[in-house]
């Protein structure tokens, strides 16, 4: 590599540093209690679910090797998407091998630079990435601003329209409002794409999402949801209309130049799918996980946000506080997601809190310990700052 290259790649990381914003990958550590992953229902260490991705393996082999549309496509893949449809309530479903490649896929198949896009200032960066690989003229309204998204519709002038919200928004854990989305899109004939990632197998009748059986295809033409969150396995899916999932597989470039899902990550995924709807008593200790720390953090005084999903930002504001918090969490055990600018706003930093369904009331009464255990060190740091 040239000289010209190091330099660029040192400079680079010299102005990430500056900002406190670079980012080290550490491998887990088994002793730290994990309240930063979104393995929300548990089920990725479901011993039904760690045995059918065993048994897909020993079935249909470690890997599908070929594209869906070469010879990739397996009857698990197909019996996959056949339930995730049915789960949805829509006619189709399309797997992806990530949720990230699910979002650029299907923007790209449906969006050119004749096309609108009208996102939610809040969208994950996938949707926000696969709407430049487009093509396609964005605009960003305010955070669940119907109103605002109303305006910028009204002087499009476009033929195609595409508004394109979260479900639940990962950073704050606050809910799209599903209904105002989607008839204020009717209203000025565009169609409403709604990534459920957050929400699918948390929310919704049978776990089905924040759209779900609700909301229709009329409502919500496009449903993306995520299988490596509550499902806990790998991959992702687009659940539509039959035209719809038919251009997406002949268009999204995503789908078509790569490898199929493993078929053993397809079979686990068809357990965990199962159990996410005879076995609501996991979505039922979530929700009162999620209400225990909500009661005793509101009691501590801790920045909470508003959030009833299992995502419990605490908005610190600044980074070095936010990676101060993180520290001492560590310290006590506990690993939290420390985030910070360019994943939130400048300002708006925080930590992300994330419960789950495997959590037992003493682990979250370890990680209120930890998060007093900040507010005193905090307080001992501001009533004896360092001199000079």
């Amino acid at each position: 590599m040239s000289e010209a290259w190091h330099q660029r790649l040192a400079c680079a990381r010299e102005a990430r540093e500056q900002q406190q914003r670079w980012r080290v990958r550490r491998v887990k550590c088994p002793d730290q209690l994990d309240f930063a992953g979104n393995d929300y229902l548990g089920l990725a260490l479901h011993p039904r679910v760690q045995a059918a991705q065993a048994e897909g393996a020993r079935r249909f082999g470690a890997g599908a090797g070929a594209s869906h549309l070469v010879s990739g496509h397996l009857e698990i893949h197909e019996a996959l998407e056949d339930a995730l449809a049915r789960w949805t309530g829509r006619q189709r479903a399309l797997l992806f091998s990530t949720g990230y490649m699910a979002n650029l896929g299907v923007l790209q198949a449906l969006a050119d630079q004749h096309t609108a896009i009208f996102h939610d200032r809040l969208n994950h960066a996938s949707l926000i990435d696969g709407a430049q690989l487009s093509g396609a003229r964005s605009r960003r309204f305010h955070h669940r601003d119907s109103g605002d998204l109303a305006r910028l519709l009204t002087r499009s002038q476009s033929d195609h329209k595409l508004v394109v919200s979260d479900g639940v928004f990962s950073m704050d854990g606050d809910v799209a409002n599903i209904a105002t989305l989607a008839q204020v899109s009717q209203q000025h004939h565009a169609w409403l794409m709604i990534d459920d990632a957050h929400g699918v197998g948390v929310l919704g009748e049978n776990g089905s999402g924040c759209v779900g059986n609700t909301w229709g295809s009329a409502d919500v033409p496009i449903l993306v949801g995520t299988l490596g969150k509550a499902l806990g396995t790998a991959g992702a899916f687009v659940a539509g209309d039959a035209a719809l999932i038919e251009h997406i597989t002949q268009f999204a470039r995503s789908y078509v130049y790569t490898t199929a899902q493993p078929p053993s990550i397809a079979a686990a995924t068809l357990e965990a799918l199962t159990i996410v709807q005879i076995e609501p008593q996991h979505r039922q200790q979530l929700q009162h996980n999620i209400d225990t720390f909500r009661q005793q953090a509101y009691r501590l005084g801790l920045p909470l946000g508003d959030s009833s999903t299992p995502i419990q930002p605490l908005r610190l504001g600044s980074e070095a506080r936010t990676l101060a918090w993180a520290a001492t969490l560590a310290k006590h055990g506990l690993q939290v997601g420390a985030i910070r600018p360019p994943t939130v706003p400048n300002g708006e930093a925080r930590l992300r809190i994330t419960l789950s369904a495997r959590h037992t009331r003493s682990d979250i009464d370890r990680l209120l310990e930890g998060l007093e255990a900040c507010q005193r060190e905090e307080a001992a740091c501001d009533a004896h700052p360092q001199k000079g």
